[in-house]
């Protein structure tokens, strides 16, 4: 997300995670002000934003959540209850890409979209994350986010892609 449009001075994984929060925020507030019947600016909107969630969640689910759960195992719950938050943006990302803007459901599936990650948002980076930042301390992080930045590289960025469909599976089966 972010750190694909600019070169990102940090590789604290947890830097690179609140950048991409930063723009997926800002995107839902472009969103939440377009007029009713805007349908080109939604559509475009949209695409952009399920572009972002799909690889953000792709480049957590792959690295970080597996990375803070084997380091930190006293977090498994917090790690699974991730997994599942990023299921249900997942299947709502999915659901959206296969809709037209001036579809009677796409306004609403959007919010519920939005609602749902700020959300997760919230509860990662109030909760989750400063946990995660005194348990790992600087050096760990870095290296996860250097692995992230690998991986956000040929990460896919629209839900129907292989990578993106196995992840989406995977949680179902889980």
């Amino acid at each position: 997300m972010a750190a694909t449009n600019k070169q990102t001075k940090s590789t604290d994984a947890i830097v690179l995670l609140k950048e991409d929060h930063k723009e997926v925020l800002r995107l839902f507030r472009d969103f939440e002000k377009t007029g009713e019947d805007a349908y080109k600016e939604q559509g475009r909107l949209v695409d952009r934003i399920v572009e972002l969630l799909t690889v953000h969640t792709y480049i957590e689910n792959e690295v970080m959540y597996p990375r803070v759960r084997e380091l930190l195992p006293d977090l498994e719950d917090d790690g699974l209850e991730s997994y599942e938050e990023h299921h249900v943006a997942d299947v709502l990302v999915v659901e959206l890409s296969m809709m037209k803007p001036d579809d009677e459901r796409f306004d609403a599936k959007t919010t519920v979209l939005i609602e749902n990650v700020e959300h997760h948002i919230d509860e990662e980076e109030k909760e989750w994350f400063p946990t995660v930042r005194e348990g790992l301390g600087r050096k760990q992080l870095q290296e996860i986010g250097a692995e992230m930045l690998e991986r956000r590289k040929n990460a896919p960025t629209r839900p129907s892609q292989v990578k993106a469909l196995k992840k989406t599976i995977d949680a179902m089966r889980a």
